[in-house]
């Protein structure tokens, strides 16, 4: 229950310090709109989530009129759409015009699941599909697309992978007069989750229910307050400090999933802990690493503090929420996180960092602007390791690179709203054409063997 406290409280952290529901997501089940040609495929998916989801931008304004905390994203996620089109993979693409027309709409701000899962081995319709990406992500506006390339039972997919490098050049390619801003809504995961409400990133796995309502919470403003009343604490006492404000963040999250829940006939799904900046002042997990102490993030101690972070909040939102699920960390978008974007622009954070720093935190390297020239081997190459970070460690990674299209070292893309701003970063200038052209694929570690 709120006491007068928490309400005032609560206000303060919506009014000074960013607090919201960064999304509210309705996963849907698209499984009974499979038939035996694309185009009613299409129209299927199409009623379906219209009828389903016709009265959740209704419900999440409604809801945050009434209890004052703003809700700022409004999502729906369905079964990956490979599953859907396995009799017609080449015709993959009038199933996701299908659902980029119910996202418009609808109104919501996008729609994920134009997604496949080929983490141990890939089908013929199932690389087909995939080479469908470029071309659906170049013609739609609201529509993500993600990859499952690996996992800590099955290894990594390195032939996927490879392929995954050609997408990522290919979909920045035909979306250059956007800076390549087809590759924001384009995700290759490790150890992807059913569950997940962020985009681009989200689906609804077929371990679902037919509909289910998923929220993601943010706060990094309310935790950096936090922290700012206690400039001296020791770390012990900073980590508990944390753990009692994401205790409270998530409280908020879950009342307003289960209320969403109810009056959309949907199943109440998860609260995703996750900590998600924007490219607002004020929003930034970056400064949170710095008010710990570090001067500029991606400094030396960055890691340790990120590690220290996560797990704080994660033990905070468990105490709060009677479910929990998702990514559930602190998210590291460059271009989606001021403190980020000014330390990159610095020099001080580089690719290889923010590598180290995903080891601890969710989900991987994301929302990275690299230069356009990048040779898709290269890129493949970054993903083949962060999939092997997500495998060796049991948790999801992920990849969300933008090769800018005619861009260098020194230049930026800018995408404006939440999706931000970002210099073009380095890669190393080093070939791994031959590791990637080998193929097959990276067996699963030794502690994968459970059974």
């Amino acid at each position: 229950m709120f006491n007068q406290f928490d309400v005032l409280e609560t206000i303060d952290m919506i009014e000074k310090e960013h607090l919201d529901i960064r999304t509210i997501t309705m996963g849907l089940s698209l499984l009974p709109c499979i038939a035996g040609d694309a185009k009613t495929t299409a129209e299927k998916a199409y009623d379906l989530v219209c009828k389903r989801a016709e009265h959740l931008v209704k419900v999440a304004r409604d809801l945050s009129g009434e209890y004052g905390i703003p809700i700022v994203n409004k999502r729906v996620s369905v079964t990956p759409v490979s599953l859907l089109c396995a009799s017609f993979p080449e015709e993959a693409g009038l199933v996701g015009a299908a659902l980029d027309r119910a996202a418009n709409t609808l109104g919501i701000d996008f729609l994920g699941g134009y997604s496949a899962l080929v983490h141990k081995s890939m089908a013929d319709y199932e690389r087909t599909f995939i080479e469908t990406i470029p071309e659906v992500l170049a013609t739609t506006t609201r529509l993500c697309s993600s990859v499952n390339v690996g996992s800590t039972k099955s290894g990594i997919n390195m032939d996927a992978v490879a392929l995954m490098g050609e997408i990522f050049k290919r979909t920045a390619e035909l979306t250059k007069e956007q800076d390549g801003i087809g590759c924001a809504k384009l995700v290759a995961f490790c150890n992807a989750v059913e569950d997940n409400p962020f985009m681009a990133g989200a689906f609804h796995g077929v371990g679902e229910s037919h509909a289910a309502i998923n929220v993601g919470v943010s706060g990094p403003g309310v935790v950096q307050h936090a922290l700012e009343a206690i400039p001296n604490a020791n770390l012990l006492d900073a980590a508990e400090m944390i753990k009692r404000t994401a205790f409270k963040i998530t409280r908020a999250g879950q009342l307003i999933a289960k209320e969403a829940a109810r009056r959309l006939g949907a199943e109440f799904g998860i609260v995703d802990l996750s900590l998600a900046p924007t490219p607002a002042r004020g929003d930034s997990v970056a400064h949170i690493l710095e008010e710990l102490g570090i001067s500029t993030v991606g400094g030396h101690g960055t890691t340790a503090a990120l590690a220290m972070l996560n797990d704080a909040v994660k033990k905070g939102g468990v105490m709060a929420s009677s479910r929990v699920g998702g990514l559930s960390g602190a998210f590291i978008p460059v271009s989606e996180d001021i403190g980020m974007i000014e330390a990159a622009e610095k020099g001080v954070l580089c690719l290889d960092k923010l590598e180290a720093m995903t080891c601890v935190c969710s989900v991987g390297l994301d929302m990275i602007a690299i230069p356009g020239d990048t040779p898709a081997s290269t890129i493949a190459a970054i993903i083949a390791d962060e999939a092997a970070i997500g495998m060796i460690n049991a948790k999801t990674t992920a990849v969300r690179v933008i090769p800018a299209p005619g861009k260098g070292v020194g230049d930026s893309v800018n995408f404006g709203g939440l999706l931000g701003r970002a210099p073009v970063m380095p890669v190393h200038d080093t070939d791994s054409s031959k590791f990637i052209g080998r193929g097959g694929s990276i067996p699963a570690p030794i502690h994968s063997f459970k059974n």
